[in-house]
Order: structure tokens, then C-alpha cells, then sequence
């Protein structure tokens, strides 16, 4: 167990640096990067108070080679290539993941700011999403093929074909547009320093309850399809016969012996979802709810061309991905003792 750990570790080294090689690349030839956009904002007068025809910039002249190369030294666009490739492995190396180019702050702090935001998503999303589906899909295996069966088949499936940001619209649209019992946008009210915790409370519920549905509605369907498959191939096996021809009731079989084997594929997967739940938020849900969490962050990112903010939060995603994959891989054995990674 031990050596496959420390192999599945060794293997995190080159797949950090394939994944930040290939990003690295691509950026090279992408247009429109961070010192074309400072020119077009100075060119426009936003930055700084540059204004076109201005000493720094000269109109349809283009930009004075002095000013350039600071712009350029700035953003640390002066190095070649590879050398700024080899000083960014060395910062991910001690996990300094760099400064915004156009926040003017350290990477690791805009991500513990987005952080509760996506914490508060992921964790409704996941507790919910589980509580409810491991239920229902146990549930729909004992009544298989009955009228709960199907009926409860039908709505999963209804919601799972429903995009998460189109039920986000219609539960904007007539919640919080036309009937007005929740709010469109945002974690809290304006006032939420003022209220006490009782009200805080409240006031919290009331603005997550929206983004969460339209995020928590598609999940059901993998897992309580997936929970009730699982049991139903474990009620077929001999050993349930066997505790049936005991005397053991219904429910004792159910719940003692069945549960446990059946939940083994659930149960094994339950790291990568609780860890996926705060990373993996949907970025057209936090757009649309006006909600500030990391999705939002990548999304800016990419389009502003804020580079340490795009690589610095792929390789700390990449990071957690990968040690959350080797916890699902131990989580099999910790489940089911049978299986060896010999």
C-alpha cells in the first residue's frame, strides 16, 4: 500500500507539470494578452489617467519603445519564454502562486476571498444532492418497477435534462422577478452587518435558496440512479437469499446486509464529489445569482488575460484533483478489503 502511494505521488510531479506546460504554451499564442490590454485601456484613458495623444501614449503613433519595454518589464513580459516558464515552476514549486496583474493582489489571497462563496454552494449542493438521492435511489430499488418507480424515474430524468443555469433564469424570473419571495442576486442583503445572528441566519437561507436549487435539481439523477442500480444488483445475489432462509426480516436484510455492500461505489466516490462540490461551481449559476466564488474568478481571469490568476488556480484545481483521486482509490480499499493494489 505504501509503495503505491508513493508512486501515485512521484506521478503528481509530472502531470502538474504536463498540465502547466500545455497551459503555458497555449497562452504564448493567444492574442489580446495582458500588455495589448493596458495599451487599449490607456489608449481609451481608463488606466491611471493615460489619456490618448497623452505623453506616455501617442495616439495613432503607437507607443513610445521606452514605455513599452516598462510595460512589458511590469508584467514580466521582458524574459524570454522558457525563462519565465522555469520562474514559474519554481514559485508553484514552494506554492507561491504569484500576483494579479490587474487586481494588484496575491493569488492565494483572491482565492480565500472567493473561497466562502464557493464553500457555501458546494456544501449545500453536496449534503443536499446526497441526503436526498441516497434515499430516493434506495427507495425506488425496493419499489422497482412500481408506479413510484416511474413516476420518481421521470421527474430525476425531467431535471437532469434541464441545464442548471435555463432552471436558474425561470427560478429568477418567477421567484424573484414576478413574485418576488426571494432575491436576485447575492450571498446576503445590504444590511447584514446590522442584523443580528437569528436574522443573519434567516437572511443567508433566503439568498442561497435559489442558486442552490438550480444547482442541486441535475445531481440527483447520477446518484440515486447509480444508488438504486447498486442495489438492485446486490438484492439479486445469493447471500440475501441466504439471509432471507435465516429468518432475518425485511428490513434487517435490507439495511444490514444489502446497504453496506451497495453503497461500496457511492462511498468510494464521496471524496472527489465533497471536494468537487466547492471547486466546481457552476460559473454561469454564480453570473447569474451575481455571486463573487472562484468560478466567476477563472472566468474573469481568462477573459482579462490575467495570467498568474489562470495558472496559479489550474495547478492548486489540479493539485486537489489529483490527491482527491488517490483518497477515492484508497476509499476502495478501506470499503471493500478485497480489493489489492498488488
Amino acid at each position: 500500500m505504501l509503495s503505491y502511494v508513493l508512486k501515485r505521488l512521484l506521478l503528481f510531479i509530472p502531470t502538474l507539470i504536463g498540465v502547466l506546460l500545455v497551459t503555458f504554451l497555449v497562452i504564448q499564442f493567444v492574442p489580446g494578452g495582458p500588455v495589448e490590454q493596458y495599451l487599449a485601456e490607456a489608449k481609451a484613458g481608463v488606466r491611471g489617467g493615460v489619456e490618448s495623444g497623452g505623453s506616455n501614449y501617442r495616439g495613432d503613433q503607437g507607443v513610445d519603445p521606452k514605455r513599452l519595454a516598462e510595460i512589458k518589464a511590469l508584467y514580466g513580459f521582458d524574459k524570454p519564454a522558457h525563462e519565465r516558464l522555469f520562474q514559474m515552476l519554481g514559485q508553484f514549486a514552494r506554492f507561491d502562486l504569484g500576483r494579479s496583474f490587474f487586481q494588484n493582489k496575491d493569488v492565494w489571497t483572491l482565492i480565500l476571498e472567493k473561497l466562502p462563496v464557493s464553500i457555501s454552494l458546494g456544501l449545500w449542493t453536496f449534503f443536499i444532492s446526497y441526503g436526498v438521492a441516497v434515499p430516493l435511489g434506495v427507495a425506488k430499488a425496493v419499489r422497482a418497477g412500481t408506479r413510484f418507480d416511474l413516476v420518481t424515474t421521470l421527474l430525476i430524468l425531467v431535471g437532469y435534462a434541464i441545464p442548471g443555469f435555463v432552471l436558474g433564469v425561470a427560478l429568477l424570473v418567477v421567484f424573484g422577478g414576478q413574485l418576488q419571495w426571494f432575491p436576485l442576486r447575492g450571498l446576503t442583503s445590504a444590511n447584514w452587518e446590522d442584523l443580528s445572528w437569528g436574522a443573519r441566519i434567516v437572511d443567508y437561507l433566503w439568498h442561497i435558496t435559489l442558486p442552490v436549487t438550480a444547482m442541486v435539481l441535475g445531481s440527483f439523477a447520477v446518484t440515486s440512479m447509480l444508488t438504486k442500480n447498486a442495489f438492485l444488483e446486490e438484492i439479486r445475489k445469493q447471500y440475501v437469499l441466504t439471509a432471507r432462509a435465516k429468518g432475518l426480516g425485511e428490513r434487517q436484510v435490507l439495511w444490514k446486509h444489502v446497504f453496506r455492500n451497495a453503497l461500496i461505489p457511492i462511498v468510494t466516490g464521496l471524496p472527489a464529489a465533497f471536494i468537487g462540490a466547492f471547486f466546481t461551481g457552476s460559473l454561469l449559476i454564480e453570473t447569474l445569482f451575481s455571486l463573487d466564488g472562484l468560478g466567476l474568478l477563472g472566468y474573469e481571469s481568462v477573459i482579462r488575460r490575467d495570467y498568474p490568476v489562470v495558472l496559479g488556480t489550474l495547478y492548486l484545481f489540479t493539485l486537489i484533483g489529483l490527491l482527491t483521486k488517490l483518497i477515492s482509490d484508497l476509499c476502495y480499499v478501506w470499503v471493500d478489503p478485497r480489493v489489492k493494489f498488488d
